[in-house]
């Protein structure tokens, strides 16, 4: 059996144009090279149905010019006004987002699309090549016109309370990548046809065939490469409702998944080795809503405020899937499963906590978890931070019940694929003088690594050397022949799940960096300190992430930041955090109500319809979100077996992932005997078709650790342009500011977590240069400029003489240099014999091919190009060589059909 590649299908339709007439509009699509053009036609004579028609064709440029010409003609003959244009453009965009608003007979009919402009839709981030693009502006396009229109009367208040769901603000997609999934799932499904076909039976051959037959294909035909597209995963699509009328109509090309979130991403430079952070934040679009509104799970055991995190690493000198270095970790945020709600019609800063309905058999826990079995694998891990010890019983009563859940369905489970539970009050260590609550976490982040593992794709002749030592065995996680599987999760909540979790997420996840860089071979030991580049750039990007999932939920930014914990927050922080208890409380309170039914009607939970009562009439939400407690006739789960048939046969890999019939059908497969456009990341990532700027470049603009994250000092030279103001500023705000105030005001602010971005921390922080001053009279002076010390900056202390171990270190550093460059050979004299006796010769764990950022192939041309590119160089010096009888036919050819 030849050996075949696989690639992600890539969209086809990425510029969009919509063309009307008074009968019709045409939408057509075309991919960025404007080679490939797909036509949508949409009525616009039916007041109420959606009828649109996709003729599944794909047309040149030159047949869509035709096509639309006769369009053109066609329509101003029928109407009689030859002297006006009877087809016109309306709008360009990027995508459609979503179609036939209305889900029944009292909405009108829209279309919602991402309008094509430099400022609408811009790339955020980079995963191996494929562009991940964040929306800023969206357009609502009317369909019928206004000789059929019916209006009524509600429809202006139901488009206002839709077009509140502002999607400018955190939605994101790809044209080639799901975001759908986590980043070991999109590369596990490139590899499970592969297996299929490689050791598929006679038995299952058929099934394997109508894979194909779907595309017009055959699995016949020798080598080839195959394009894979998975279906995405539901719950993180927040537009699935909106795509739903037209889903099966068009070609999948047409049909544009969005996610909502958070996506940032900054570049970590490692000895000139560019190595890309990621952090991908999926909300569920089950059960979402605000913060007191949705508290708990429904009855389909979907949390509030469920949110799945992934931070990806990856080096991008390598951006290919197969022959690059790929790595992810994921863990999971979301409200405790179980009915239970506060009631806010008090105006109470912390409503009291009550349990809706008695659950003694744990059924929608038991749906939740199963959820996550299936999605993640095994082992399940739960930190649940909230309150242990209360003088009145309040964030205690779910601690209680999530434990009585866990030991009632851990009963039934083997006891290898056993609900692992992790009480830890947090709030208590916070408060404790003894007890420092990061070292802690740090404790408990290492166990949990080791439990469930990481994901990590490396080349197959890198296997072999995968770090082969103690701490890689340590690990949990499954062994693959490309890497390694993250297997289970950590499922981190608290009663909000804002500020103590984001956290506790970010402690995990500074642990699981630690060995994701590890394994790619960029450091010697997993284990990372907090003054390090690496460290600030991903505690800037999680600080980020927190305050962005938390205006989503809570209203306000993070009230308690990683610095409010490891008590290093500037005195200023103290203030602000009361300014975000303030704003969260004002949302909560006022606005919140509005937002949730928003989020109610944009993802399709409630449906108009006449004879009903609208959205603004509902006392409650509660029978939108539940809908079984409306049938009696309802099929309950076992009480006993309560995980899905072949979930636990599969443990600990995620049932999602394993290679079966059913995960198969979930996968569009298509097979091309070259690479084409529709798999080619290169001519995707690079766009030679397009004209480019460095300015606009996003790899060169994304956070740089060297650039952003460097130690700032006045001894040295200031990397900001203005060197000298920032300078003086700084001196001159920490002259005025008053003294700091004692670690326990600041660590008091509000009780759950909150805080605010490192810009807005204040003039003084840990980056500025501490000065002495004394007043004489109207002026005031600098009398010393006290330099920070060199433990403050680097976390070490410079000795006057440096031991024999640091001067063997440094020589194994020159000679490094030395190896990569092949210069400067004088340098090495400096170095005694005796110290160059105990220098380690660095040998690399990988290799790179040839074509890479560090060593190019230079490319190999023909005797004729070689003539070719002669003559060029002499015509621009003035030597002009005499035409042939093939250039001349040529320019006549040329010139009959220009000008004929």
């Amino acid at each position: 059996m030849p050996v075949v590649a696989a690639a992600p299908l890539i969209s086809s339709v990425q510029k969009l144009v919509l063309y009307e007439t008074r009968a019709r509009y045409f939408l057509v699509g075309s991919n960025p090279a404007e080679t490939k053009y797909r036509v949508l036609k949409i009525d616009r004579t039916e007041p109420k149905d959606l009828v649109i028609i996709d003729d599944k064709h794909v047309y040149t440029q030159q047949e869509v010019r035709e096509l639309l010409g006769r369009l053109d003609l066609g329509n101003r003959t029928k109407m009689g006004q030859k002297g006006s244009s009877g087809l016109s453009r309306a709008v360009s965009a990027f995508g459609i987002v979503g179609t036939d608003l209305r889900n029944s007979q009292t909405l009108e009919t829209w279309v919602k699309i991402v309008p094509n402009s430099a400022d609408l839709g811009i790339q955020i981030m980079y995963i191996g090549g494929h562009a991940i693009y964040k929306i800023e502006d969206t357009n609502m396009i009317y369909i019928p016109n206004d000789s059929v229109r019916v209006s009524h009367p509600d429809e202006a208040r139901y488009l206002r309370i839709f077009q509140n769901v502002d999607l400018s603000s955190n939605f994101y997609f790809s044209y080639s990548y799901d975001l759908s999934h986590s980043l070991q799932y999109n590369l596990t499904v490139l590899r499970m046809p592969l297996e299929t076909l490689k050791t598929e039976t006679t038995q299952t051959r058929q099934e394997s065939f109508d894979i194909f037959e779907d595309e017009g294909l055959s699995t016949q035909g020798g080598r080839g490469v195959f394009g894979i597209c998975s279906k995405p995963y539901e719950k993180y699509v927040w537009n699935a409702k909106l795509l739903e009328a037209v889903r099966t109509a068009v070609h999948r090309d047409w049909l544009l998944y969005i996610i909502h979130g958070f996506c940032g991403q900054s570049k970590l430079l490692i000895y000139g080795r560019p190595i890309y952070v990621t952090l991908i934040a999926r909300r569920s679009s089950k059960f979402a809503g605000t913060r007191f509104l949705k508290r708990g799970a429904n009855c389909e055991g979907d949390v509030a405020n469920e949110v799945e995190t992934e931070q990806i690493l990856y080096d991008a000198s390598v951006m290919s899937f197969s022959a690059g270095s790929y790595s992810s970790y994921v863990q999971v945020r979301g409200s405790v499963p179980l009915y239970w709600s506060q009631d806010i019609s008090t105006m109470m800063p912390k409503p009291p906590i009550t349990l809706d309905q008695a659950d003694p058999y744990a059924h929608v826990a038991a749906l939740h978890f199963d959820q996550m079995l299936q999605r993640f694998g095994s082992p399940i891990i739960i930190l649940n931070l909230v309150k242990e010890r209360e003088k009145r019983k309040h964030e205690r009563i779910l601690s209680e019940e999530l434990v009585a859940a866990v030991t009632y369905l851990n009963q039934f489970l083997p006891p290898e694929h056993a609900i692992i539970y992790i009480p830890w009050d947090m709030a208590k260590y916070t408060k404790s003088k003894l007890c420092n609550v990061l070292d802690r976490l740090n404790v408990i982040a290492e166990s949990v690594v080791k439990k469930t593992g990481f994901f990590v794709n490396r080349p197959d002749s890198y296997c072999s050397i995968l770090r082969p030592d103690e701490k890689w065995n340590e690990l949990g996680g499954c062994v693959v022949s490309t890497g390694r599987l993250q297997t289970g999760v950590l499922r981190t909540n608290c009663v909000d799940c804002l500020d103590r979790t984001n956290t506790a997420q970010f402690m995990v996840g500074k642990c699981a960096l630690a060995y994701q860089l590890y394994s790619l071979g960029l450091i010697d030991k997993p284990n990372l300190q907090f003054d390090t580049d690496a460290v600030r750039l991903f505690e800037e990007l999680y600080e980020d992430h927190g305050d962005t999932l938390s205006l989503q939920y809570g209203g306000s930014q993070l009230v308690h930041r990683v610095k409010t914990y490891r008590k290093i927050a500037p005195w200023t922080q103290h203030s602000k955090d009361i300014m975000q208890t303030l704003s969260r409380y004002y949302s909560n309170a006022f606005s919140d109500a509005d937002r949730q039914d928003s989020i109610n009607l944009f993802l399709g939970v409630f449906k108009p319809a006449e004879g009903k009562p609208h959205l603004w009439e509902l006392p409650t939400d509660f029978y939108l979100h539940h809908k079984n407690t409306l049938s009696l006739s309802q099929a309950r789960q076992s009480y006993t077996y309560w995980w899905t048939t072949g979930v636990l046969k599969h443990l600990p890999l995620p049932f999602d992932e394993v290679t079966c019939a059913e995960n198969r059908r979930k996968l569009t497969v298509k097979k091309f005997h070259k690479y084409e456009e529709e798999i080619d990341i290169h001519n995707e990532f690079f766009r030679p078709y397009e004209l480019s700027s460095f300015d606009e470049t996003f790899c060169l603009a994304m956070t740089n650790s060297t650039r952003d994250f460097m130690p700032k000092h006045t001894a040295f030279p200031n990397r900001n342009k203005n060197n000298r103001e920032e300078t003086v500023l700084q001196r001159k705000t920490a002259a005025s500011a008053p003294p700091p105030p004692s670690e326990e005001a600041v660590s008091s602010s509000s009780e759950d977590d909150s805080g605010t971005d490192k810009e807005d921390e204040g003039a003084v922080s840990q980056r500025s240069t501490p000065v002495k001053v004394t007043d004489t009279g109207d002026n005031t002076k600098i009398a010393e400029n006290v330099v920070q010390s060199t433990k403050d900056v680097y976390g070490v202390n410079l000795s006057d003489i440096p031991s024999e171990d640091d001067l063997a270190i440094y020589a194994r550093f020159v000679q490094l240099g030395q190896s990569q460059h092949k210069q400067d050979k004088g340098s090495q004299q400096f170095c005694s014999k005796h110290l160059l006796d105990k220098v380690i010769n660095l040998i690399p764990i990988s290799s790179f091919s040839q074509d890479n950022i560090y060593e190019v192939q230079p490319p190999r041309a023909d005797r004729k190009s070689i003539e070719i590119f002669h003559a060029h160089i002499q015509a621009g010096r003035g030597n002009m060589q005499l035409l042939g009888r093939d250039d001349f036919l040529m320019y006549r050819e040329y010139i009959r059909n220009r000008y004929m």
